[in-house]
């Protein structure tokens, strides 16, 4: 059985365990002490050792838990932009797909966790979806060749990659305001080690809005290969244990419907992907009281 790791709040304490069929073991009682959290795991290499020798315990139901972002602290998160090839045709530039990856970043308040809200704020109604694979670093490189590139991810998960869609114009030429609206977007619901590249070669990735799928699409067919992500970046950054990538969005989103169609209170959001599980948010106006 693939080995779920989650970040988790149980009596407003932050917590990291390990899901499996009959509850959720808490690794942070039994290993806190040594790690402290799922990034310190991940920087010690020792994903896979827990995966098989932690025990398998009852320490929590998962309904009586609150999900947190899987990596609660990360150094950096990047989002890469226009990844598919019908999302490159979206634009309707008459532009080929570029020869790099458009990146931007996001701050971690920006997301929440499975099952939670993601917050429609009130400077705008136009709240878009857009499902992604995320990559989570595992080992630090600067300048990684792209042979070598898979070497340093250590897990796998979700994002609904929230945006503010008229935020994303409101300067020249960035989108940092559209997509770091508080609690717009969401990663989870848990991490999967990363084991080898069959197993994110060919990944049938799909978000469902009220059940109804609005995106699909492989990476087999991305733009940009994961490889080659890991390799640009690092060329200008270094990457550490715990830096979040986030890996592009199929064609599908709210704003490329005429008329567009934005997410609304009450909506639920599913991004599906093989072997990864289904991250599941609804939406609900921000509380200003």
């Amino acid at each position: 059985m693939t080995a779920k790791f989650l970040t988790f709040s149980y009596e407003n304490v932050t917590r990291y365990g390990l899901l499996h069929d009959r509850g959720i073991t808490d690794l942070s009682r039994l290993y806190g002490d040594r790690w402290p959290g799922l990034r310190e795991v991940i920087e010690a290499g020792a994903l896979n050792e827990l995966a098989t020798s932690a025990p398998r315990l009852v320490d929590f139901r998962e309904e009586d838990i609150r999900y947190e972002i899987p990596v609660t602290n990360p150094e950096k998160i990047i989002c890469v932009g226009v990844n598919f090839p019908d999302r490159n045709e979206e634009y309707k530039d008459g532009q080929a797909a570029p020869s790099n990856p458009s990146l931007f970043i996001r701050f971690p308040r920006s997301f929440v966790g499975h099952k939670e809200a993601l917050i429609r704020p009130p400077e705008s109604l136009q709240l878009d979806y857009e499902g992604e694979i995320v990559l989570v670093i595992g080992k630090a490189g600067r300048r990684i060749s792209q042979e070598n590139a898979l070497d340093h991810v250590a897990a796998l998960t979700l994002c609904n990659e929230g945006t503010i869609r008229d935020w994303v114009r409101h300067a020249k030429f960035n989108v940092t305001q559209g997509k770091n609206f508080d609690r717009t977007g969401s990663i989870g619901p848990w991490l999967i080690p990363f084991t080898s590249e069959d197993q994110i070669r060919d990944i049938a990735l799909s978000t469902r809005v009220n059940g109804e799928v609005r995106q699909q699409d492989r990476t087999s067919r991305m733009i940009f290969s994961f490889k080659k992500i890991i390799s640009y970046i690092s060329t200008f950054t270094t990457l550490v244990p715990g830096d979040v990538i986030v890996t592009g969005t199929p064609t599908g989103a709210g704003a490329r419907f005429d008329p567009p169609v934005w997410l609304t209170p009450g909506d639920v959001i599913e991004v599906a992907a093989d072997g990864l599980g289904v991250l599941r948010n609804s939406v609900v106006d921000e509380d200003l009281t």
